[in-house]
């Protein structure tokens, strides 16, 4: 997800839609989680475009993310420690740790770690433009703290929740701590709030019949997938 021309939140394969330009202009990504399908792009990224700047991309991330980065990914085995060059004085990556609940401000913008329950450490993230805010959950399983700090959320106008399993894979979606229709109606329950809701992480393959649940499920709420360059103005 992109915000504005200088904020991402996650880092997976949809970056290689954006041109060599646009990347240049990133300045801040915000990790949900170290899984590859949220990360994916991130070394290439950095190695593509760490020449053209002049400041370190800063990665926000809870520290179990980065110290599984640090570990797997920038280890000189599978890909050079951005952090140390071209010089440990003038890197191309600096890391900064979050924590659940606390706010970032970003030139009026105002980005704050929710908590997500998933098979690694996980945040979700409301971002607040100031009149409006959008919630992107990121992967999560049922989460009961989620749903208390949404409800918390004065100005919330849209909800991007994640529900990657159709129902027939219930039992995958619980181990793999995703969601599946029945799992989002149950979770939906607990949200006090009607925001816009969107569906986004669904499995290839599977879209239409697990949009047909959602819809047929929970279609008070008039859910609809997130669709590929939707653009939301806060």
């Amino acid at each position: 997800m992109l915000i504005d021309h200088d904020i991402l939140i996650d880092c997976g394969t949809g970056v290689a839609d954006l041109s060599i330009a646009e990347l240049s202009q990133i300045d801040h990504v915000f990790l949900t989680h170290s899984h590859m399908d949220h990360i994916a792009c991130l070394p290439l990224m950095i190695d593509t475009v760490g020449d053209m700047r002049n400041r370190p991309l800063i990665i926000h991330a809870l520290p179990e993310t980065i110290e599984i980065l640090r570990a797997h990914v920038f280890n000189w085995a599978v890909w050079p420690d951005f952090g140390e060059i071209p010089s440990p004085d003038a890197p191309w990556l600096r890391f900064e740790s979050i924590a659940v609940g606390q706010e970032i401000e970003l030139e009026k913008r105002r980005i704050v770690p929710l908590p997500a329950c998933h098979t690694v450490p996980a945040v979700a993230y409301q971002l607040d433009a100031g009149e409006k805010s959008l919630v992107f959950s990121g992967d999560t399983g049922p989460c009961r703290a989620f749903w208390e700090a949404v409800n918390a959320i004065d100005n919330l106008e849209i909800l991007i929740i994640e529900t990657a399993f159709s129902n027939r894979e219930r039992r995958l979606a619980e181990t793999s701590q995703h969601l599946c229709p029945s799992l989002l109606v149950e979770e939906l329950r607990y949200l006090q709030l009607r925001p816009e809701l969107f569906i986004t992480h669904l499995k290839p393959g599977q879209i239409e019949l697990t949009m047909e649940e959602i819809e047929n499920g929970i279609g008070e709420f008039r859910p609809r997938m997130l669709q590929n360059n939707q653009v939301f103005e806060l």
